[in-house]
This record gives C-alpha cells, sequence and structure tokens, in this order.
C-alpha cells in the first residue's frame, strides 16, 4: 500500500493535544453508545439520510449495458477466440466439419503434459522440482479430475499474458510519472486489492452473461494489481549508475526502457508474475460461480449438495495445481540469467522443441493407445470415500465435544461481540477514526478517513459493515495472537524455522475457497466455521513478518546491547522488539486485509456481514447492491491499512528508519 506523508503532531504539546482529542472523541463514542436515545441521530444513521448511491450505481451499469452492448459482444469474441483455443488443446480436442463428415483432433495427452511439466522443473528447479510438478499434474489424472484441471489450466494460460502485458504497461506509467502513480494508479490499485471477489463478478456478469469469457475478464482485472506494483518497485529499484550508463552510452528512451531497465528489474517482475498466477488461480475458483466451470464449478456443486467427500477431492486438486505453479514460477524467478547466446533460434530453444516434440508423440500415440488420451477408470481412483469415511468418524466419536465447544464459542465470545459492534454509533466512530487519522498522518489522512466511513454510513450499511468489522477484527486478532508468537519462535530457532516456513508457504499458495471446506466439514456453517477458515488463511503473514523483522535487527545493535550488559531477555525486550515492531505492524496490517478478503468469501457459509449482501446482490444480477457493498468493504480495508501504515511510518521516524 501506499505510504502516507502528510505531517502530525510531533511536538510534546502536539501529542498531547493528539491523545486528548482522541480521548475525548473516544468519550463521545462512549456516550453515544450508552444512551443512544439522547443524540438518536447521531447514534443510528437516519433513514432520510440515506443516499441511494446502489440505484444510482446500477442505472450506470444498465446504461452501458443497453448503448454498449456492441462494443461488450466485440471485445467477447476476441477474448473467446483464444480462450476456446486453450480449452480445446488442453481439455476438449478440436472438431472440424459437420454431419458425418466431422473429425476430431485430439487434446494434448494427459502423458505429454505430465512430462512436459516434470520437465520443465527439472530445468529451473533440479530433480526434487521435477519430482513435484510431474508426480503432482500424474495424481490429477490418477484423481479421475483431468478435464477440469485443464479448464482451469486453459483459464490460468490464457489470463496471465494479460495481466502481465497490462501491468507491465500501467507500472511503466506509473515509473515514468511519479505523480500519476501517486494519485491515479496506486490508490486504483488499493480499491481493486481490498475489493471482494464477489464484486469483480457482478458488472461482469450484467455485461458479458454467465460465460467463460465474463470469469476470465473479472480474473484478469483481480490478478493484474501485483504486476503493476511489481513493475513500479523493480523499475525503481535500478541502480541510478546503471540508468546514467545506458544515458552516456546513447540509449533512446525505448532502447533504455527495453534493453536496460526492464532486463535489470527482472527478478522483481518475476515476483510479480508469481503473484499474478496465484491470485489468477485463486479467482478462477471463485469465477466459477459465473460460468468459468473446472475445478472451482466441481467444488461449488459439491458444498451445495454436501458431498463433503468430492468438495475436499476437488480442492485437493485446486491445491495441488497452486503449489506446483508457485513452486515452478518462484525457481524460474530465483534461476540466474544467463549470459547472452548468438546460436541459431533452435539451438537456442532446444527445450523448447523437446517440450512441443514429446506433445506432439505422446498426442499422436493417443490415437492408436485410447489409455493416453483418457486413462481407463479401472487405473483410476477416489479418494472421496475416504474423506467422507474420516468426517462420518470424528462425527461419531466428537461430534459432543466439537458442538460444545463450537456453541460455547459462539455463545460466550462472537454473539456479544457482535451485539457491542452491531450496536456502535456511526458518528461516534467517524470521530474516533478521524481523530486517530489526524494523530497519526495529519489533516490530509483525517480528511480521507472522515469521507470513507462517512460514505459507509450514507448507504444505509452501517450495521453490516459492523459485522464485518466485527468478524475480521476477531479474525485478526485471533490470527496475530497465534502468528507472532509462532515468528518470534521461528526467529530464535532455525530448526523451529526450517519447519514452520514450508507449512506457511504451503498455506499461503492454497487458494482462499479450499480453506472452507474442511472446515465445513466439521463445524457446519456459520460465524465459528468463518473464524476458523479465515485464521488459517490470514496467519501466514503474522509469522512470517515477525520471523523476517526479528532476523532482520542490525548485527551492530546487538553488539552493542551485548557489550552493555543486556542478558537475553533484556536484548530481546529492549533491543530486537522495538527495531522489528514496524515490520510486525506491517504483518498486522496484512493479516487484516487477508482476514477481510475471506470474510467476505466465507459469505458462502452463512455469515450476516457485507459479503452477504455481496452474495445476494451476484445472485440477483443486482450490480447497484453488489458494487456499493464491495466499495463499501473496500473502504474498510483502506482505512485500516492507512492508519497502520501512518503509525508504522512514525515508529520508523521516532527510531532513525524512515
Amino acid at each position: 500500500m501506499s505510504d502516507i506523508a502528510h505531517s502530525a503532531p510531533s511536538t510534546l504539546n502536539g501529542r498531547w493535544l493528539g491523545h486528548g482529542v482522541v480521548a475525548a472523541a473516544i468519550a463521545a463514542t462512549a456516550i453515544l453508545f450508552l444512551v443512544p436515545d439522547i443524540l438518536s441521530p447521531f447514534a443510528k444513521y437516519p433513514d432520510a439520510l440515506v443516499i441511494p448511491f446502489n440505484e444510482w450505481v446500477g442505472a450506470v451499469m444498465a446504461w452501458l449495458k443497453t448503448n454498449f452492448s456492441w462494443l461488450t459482444r466485440w471485445l467477447a469474441g476476441l477474448v473467446e477466440v483464444p480462450l476456446r483455443f486453450a480449452f480445446n488443446l488442453l481439455a476438449k480436442g478440436f472438431k472440424f466439419g459437420t454431419g458425418e463428415a466431422a473429425w476430431t483432433l485430439p487434446r494434448l495427452s494427459w502423458l505429454g503434459v505430465v512430462l512436459v511439466m516434470a520437465w520443465l522443473g527439472y530445468i529451473f528447479g533440479g530433480l526434487r522440482l521435477a519430482l513435484l510438478c510431474g508426480l503432482g499434474f500424474l495424481s490429477l489424472v490418477l484423481f479421475d479430475v483431468w478435464n477440469n484441471s485443464m479448464l482451469t489450466l486453459a483459464l490460468i494460460i490464457i489470463c496471465v499474458p494479460f495481466c502481465i502485458v497490462t501491468g507491465l504497461a500501467f507500472g511503466i506509467w506509473g515509473h515514468f510519472s511519479p505523480r500519476v502513480n501517486r494519485w491515479l494508479i496506486t490508490p486504483a490499485l488499493d480499491l481493486m486489492q481490498t475489493m471482494p471477489t464477489f464484486a469483480y463478478l457482478i458488472p461482469m456478469l450484467l455485461l458479458f452473461g454467465a460465460s467463460p469469457v465474463s470469469a476470465l475478464l473479472a480474473t484478469g482485472f483481480f490478478a493484474t494489481p501485483p504486476m503493476v506494483r511489481a513493475t513500479v518497485l523493480g523499475l525503481n529499484k535500478v541502480p541510478q549508475e546503471i540508468k546514467d550508463f545506458a544515458d552516456m552510452a546513447g540509449c533512446t528512451k525505448s532502447q533504455k526502457l527495453w534493453r536496460v531497465l526492464l532486463p535489470a528489474a527482472k527478478p522483481s517482475l518475476l515476483i510479480g508474475v508469481n503473484q499474478v498466477i496465484m491470485l489468477a488461480l485463486n479467482m478462477v475458483i471463485i469465477s466459477s460461480m459465473i460460468g468459468a466451470g473446472g475445478l472451482g464449478y466441481d467444488v461449488l456443486l459439491a458444498l451445495r449438495a454436501l458431498k463433503i467427500g468430492q468438495a475436499m477431492e476437488a480442492g485437493l486438486a485446486i491445491v495441488i495445481i497452486a503449489v506446483v505453479l508457485d513452486r515452478l514460477s518462484q525457481a524460474i524467478a530465483q534461476k540466474r540469467p544467463e549470459a547472452a547466446d548468438t546460436r541459431a533460434f533452435w539451438a537456442r530453444h532446444t527445450n523448447v522443441a523437446l517440450a512441443i516434440a514429446v506433445l506432439l508423440l505422446t498426442t499422436a500415440l493417443s490415437l492408436v493407445f485410447p489409455a493416453l488420451h483418457t486413462l481407463p477408470d479401472s487405473l483410476t481412483f477416489t479418494t472421496a470415500p475416504y474423506w467422507k469415511a474420516g468426517v462420518d468418524w470424528i462425527t461419531i466419536n466428537y461430534f459432543d465435544a466439537i458442538e460444545a465447544g463450537r456453541v460455547f464459542v459462539l455463545l460466550n465470545f462472537l454473539n456479544p461481540l457482535r451485539a457491542g459492534f452491531e450496536a456502535l454509533p456511526w458518528f461516534g466512530v467517524l470521530l474516533v477514526l478521524t481523530a486517530l487519522g489526524w494523530r497519526l498522518g495529519g489533516w490530509g489522512l483525517a480528511l480521507v478517513i472522515a469521507l470513507l466511513t462517512a460514505f459507509c454510513a450514507a448507504t444505509g450499511l452501517w450495521v453490516p459493515a459492523m459485522q464485518t468489522l466485527y468478524l475480521c477484527g476477531v479474525a485478526a486478532l485471533v490470527a496475530s495472537a497465534l502468528g507472532i508468537p509462532i515468528g518470534l519462535w521461528c526467529s530464535r530457532s532455525d530448526r523451529v524455522s526450517a519447519i514452520v516456513t514450508p507449512i506457511i508457504d504451503t498455506l499461503q499458495t492454497i487458494p482462499s475457497f479450499c480453506f472452507i471446506i474442511p472446515v465445513v466439514m466439521l463445524f457446519r456453517v456459520g460465524d465459528v466455521t468463518a473464524l476458523i477458515a479465515t485464521v488459517a488463511f490470514s496467519i501466514v503473514p503474522a509469522v512470517r513478518y515477525t520471523n523476517h523483522g526479528i532476523r532482520q535487527v542490525p548485527h551492530e545493535l546487538l553488539e552493542a546491547g551485548i557489550v552493555s550488559g543486556c542478558t537475553r531477555w533484556q536484548l530481546f525486550r529492549r533491543v530486537q522488539l522495538p527495531v522489528a515492531m514496524p515490520e510486525i505492524m506491517l504483518g498486522i496490517n496484512q493479516t487484516i486485509l487477508l482476514s477481510l478478503a475471506m470474510i467476505i468469501i466465507c459469505a458462502m457459509v452463512g455469515t450476516r456481514d457485507l459479503g452477504q449482501e455481496v452474495f445476494k446482490a451476484l445472485s440477483k444480477a443486482d450490480a447497484g447492491r453488489g458494487i456499493v457493498a464491495g466499495l463499501v468493504i473496500a473502504f474498510i480495508g483502506i482505512i485500516a491499512d492507512r492508519l497502520i501504515t501512518a503509525w508504522v511510518q512514525r515508529m520508523r521516524q521516532r527510531r532513525g528508519m524512515a
């Protein structure tokens, strides 16, 4: 997220004044909370003052659909060409002609795809990665989910290049135009990355209908921001000496960009590509609701029918694809660039030629040996009965204990917290947040937060917003309470870090959709289920940032503490923890944003909040209702991000780290 660069009270009197303003705002909120009838319009937002944003947005979307249907049809037809080709190549085959004269060219053989994936793993990561890629894709064949896996992969293959090209274009623009980047691109990216995934589906469904094209476009919009940020960051990090050398060599602006700056920024760009792949895979699963098909549709159908075994198996296939693509893209990003090769094209691209030859040969053989096209059922197996049997066993033996724990948490903690947040006065919350914004970042930040909070109230969605804030806050608090100690433990022990790091890496690659499945199996639907799934999804940044922050404390400071006679506990409490606190706070910031993203997806398991508003709008194709609810969710995330970022900036300035 963007840095906050506003003036804030810095003198001693200013700090006391800031504390006094925040305390006064909290006192006013407490009065409105305890006696809401005294100033009723300031406690509950008046219905007469609700601004019909949803009707305005709905009217705009209807006007766009009516007047620009020619454009949407043209764009859909343009996108459908490569998408249909990818579907046919990987999953369906090519059909030519009609009637009795029709003939079909088969799709790529599963054996060829498995071998090519293993070969790619070996090229970029050695034998271990080759085994992971090859065995991972082979398991998709053995689980008999190959067709839908390839439909999902086809969407990724077409979507990712679109995201990369678009992200590069906007990232280059942002690098060469810092003012545009600060005032236009960065706020737009902040909004896009805090917007709930369901909200992307609604305008696509309205403009393009339920189709793979709609799913592809929604996925593209959702997955592009990391590439933009990575491009801006990578280009800004190119050393000035390299830029000066390009100028002295007489490079034109275009030559300097394509031959100097972008190659120098390649590591950052490849990290952006990795993030694009993971977000695209995450979104493709969710966009199955509007016609994407593939594994996400399998999960959705299984969850609706309460077929836990089938849902878990499809979810496991999604995780396998996510892990393989993540590890492979990371290996490509970490591979050192080779010296320029002046050999002929095919000599320089032997691996590409070999992969094409393997795909063509195995596909040709599939015409002779049908098992290479579709593995016989006798050679496949399903794990669904085992998952169901495991859940049944747990239910039979531990149902009473699980249900008692769920009801205890719900009645004694979550329900009272929900009631408290629902009763929060809108004007009091606005006062407190605005005061905090002024205290941490000055008048500019205070104004932004006041406007965003006022929008949340003016939409008439204040109570759903507080319901979302309650569950997101509890999940972020629990994730931080668990993740920060684990991160501290990892920072103190390399052995623990070696065990924990692969676990959190795996958690980070699992699409958010898949966290719901195992929790629903045990805890049914409701707030407890949403809380557990959200904590599991959002705990990773708390662990990773804490571990990284403690380990990055300068060695000179540690030596100074030791020379001063600090014990190990004093060294940790008075040196390492204060210096690492800004990094830890950034981890909490990311934990909050991930919790907010996951809470919205948990609307599928019965939570009552803004996610449910978006979910209902999606089912009714109500663009105005869904987009406005999505904006409220995004603004909650932006407010939290801006406040924590300003706090971190102040801590760094206070410690001379800015």
